[in-house]
């Protein structure tokens, strides 16, 4: 984003901070962070500085703590779904599962993920990100590795349970880490840079995993035993890794380990206000402060939420069980184990680049609802070919067809960062993130048991259900777009009816919180 910006800036001495409710001494004083506020100590409304302090400081939180976030969710994605790689090494046959078991596992580890979210999200809330990220990490990269000794179904399932239940948390607990040092209009592409790792996975786990199914013999165990034990053990490493590298909060970098921090006085206090004056809301809670139950209600039943939470749920349904089952379905056509895994390499790379355009036009366009719309018209012809292709058509023609499908652009991130700004309280915040990625959980359960063994090996009448699912989405995502126009207009109407007295009295009475203030507006 900053490479962008570097190109409009022709004078880097002009003054960056931008316009805010701080500029007005009759507003500011109800926006002031609470005395808990970890950084107050460097709140300053009268602090300016120019693009050139803080295009290189945007670069050096993005090298200290994107960078950090995409290594981890590298090593999330690594253990999440190497499953899929076990499977081209005949996983299910040495196990003795079914289609159908593989189903069971990948649903009970969707339930165990999804009831992890919000417990997870609380106990980072109270206990801190830095904390918490690392600790679960290193939980979960043991279970992985531990696959190396299953040996039943119950076995199989009960690292599903394990698994889901340690890994649950994390990218709730990353998104509202990220919020806490990148402005509003920022966090999207960089949560795209996240999901773009789990892209990159996609590309390079089936290139390890080539190589490391190559030990299938090696001490008289199956390759996909040394996948599971070879990966645990790298994800392990970066857990460990992340006690080391994460820091609390903008002002809170220093450590036995780094007794200098990261930043000098000038550019926390950059950090700290560029962030205040682009959403004053999060400067009204500690970052160690635990999310009460009366907090936890109000932001759950926060019922403007609810349809990002119903995107969330039904975006990815479509497209959800031809991921899952790439490779079983490429092996079905003929491909053998080592070209499946390097076949499903195209579709990443192609959803990449989709991913991150899409994300950085809709912060261009200051657009949301219509970006998740046109994802969904993308996957649409693709499903159509699914249904209608012959049973006698090429191979490579069928494979086309899920490239294409599968290389979509991707919404995911910029649903994460239009809940995080439509929640406008750092409660909302830390609740919204779970919530909304426990209903993107449930979607995977749900398209988790759409291809079924009796529907196999072309998934016919499945794919006759994604594209009604595909189709409805579409209307979906317009009747969101319709209704916060609607929500905000008849904000307006309300505001743009009171004096500036009244607007003042309202502002310094008002109980109202969060976006159920009248002078915020939903992005949509």
């Amino acid at each position: 984003m900053t490479l962008f910006r570097r190109k409009q800036r022709q004078d880097l001495n002009e003054i960056a901070t931008q316009p805010s409710v701080f500029d007005d001494p009759e507003t500011a004083k109800h926006f002031k962070p609470t005395e808990k506020y970890e950084n107050l100590h460097r709140f300053d409304p009268a602090a300016r500085w120019t693009w050139a302090e803080e295009l290189p400081l945007i670069n050096k939180l993005d090298w200290k703590i994107t960078l950090w976030a995409c290594i981890a969710f590298f090593a999330l994605d690594l253990d999440r779904g190497n499953l899929s790689q076990a499977n081209t090494d005949n996983f299910l046959e040495d196990l003795g599962l079914s289609t159908n078991d593989y189903n069971l596992g990948n649903t009970v580890f969707r339930l165990a993920f999804l009831c992890a979210e919000l417990p997870s999200q609380l106990i980072s809330k109270k206990l801190g990100p830095d904390r918490w990220i690392p600790s679960i990490m290193c939980l979960w990269s043991v279970v992985a590795a531990a696959q190396f000794w299953l040996n039943s179904r119950e076995t199989f399932l009960a690292c599903r349970v394990l698994l889901g239940l340690l890994q649950g948390g994390f990218i709730p607990d990353i998104v509202l880490y990220l919020s806490y040092f990148f402005k509003g209009t920022e966090l999207p592409f960089r949560l795209a840079l996240f999901w773009t790792t789990l892209k990159v996975v996609d590309i390079v786990a089936p290139l390890l995993a080539s190589g490391i199914l190559q030990l299938r013999g090696h001490r008289g165990h199956e390759g996909w035993r040394w996948l599971f034990l070879i990966e645990g053990v790298f994800t392990l490493s970066v857990g460990i890794w992340s006690w080391f590298m994460m820091a609390p909060s903008p002002t809170q970098t220093k450590a036995w380990y780094r007794p200098k921090g990261w930043f000098n006085e000038r550019e926390e206090t950059i950090m700290v206000n560029r962030i205040l004056r682009d959403d004053p809301s999060k400067g009204d809670m500690h970052n160690r402060q635990a999310v009460d139950l009366k907090m936890l209600w109000k932001s759950i039943t926060d019922y403007d939420l609810w349809p990002i939470y119903i995107s969330g749920l039904l975006f990815g349904i479509p497209v959800g069980p031809p991921d899952q089952y790439l490779t079983l379905i490429l092996r079905s056509l003929g491909f053998d184990t080592f070209d499946s895994n390097v076949l499903s390499i195209p579709s990443q790379v192609i959803g990449v680049i989709t991913m991150l355009t899409l994300t950085y036009l809709s912060e261009v366009w200051n657009e949301r609802s219509l970006m998740g719309l046109f994802a969904q018209v993308w996957m649409l012809p693709n499903l159509i070919a699914l249904v209608v292709l012959p049973s006698v058509a090429s191979p490579w023609v069928k494979y086309a067809v899920l490239t294409v499908l599968l290389g979509y652009p991707y919404p995911h991130a910029i649903q994460v960062g239009w809940c995080s700004r439509n929640s406008n309280t750092v409660r909302a915040r830390t609740v919204s993130a779970a919530v909304y990625n426990m209903f993107v959980q449930v979607s995977g359960i749900v398209y988790s048991n759409i291809y079924r063994a009796d529907d196999r090996p072309e998934y016919r009448r499945a794919n006759k259900q994604l594209v009604a699912i595909c189709s409805a989405n579409i209307v979906v995502y317009f009747l969101i777009k319709v209704y916060y126009i609607w929500r905000n207009n008849k904000r307006d109407r309300e505001w743009n009816e009171m004096s500036r007295e009244q607007q003042l009295h309202y502002m310094e009475t008002t109980t109202d919180q969060g976006n159920k203030r009248k002078d915020f507006r939903f992005a949509h």
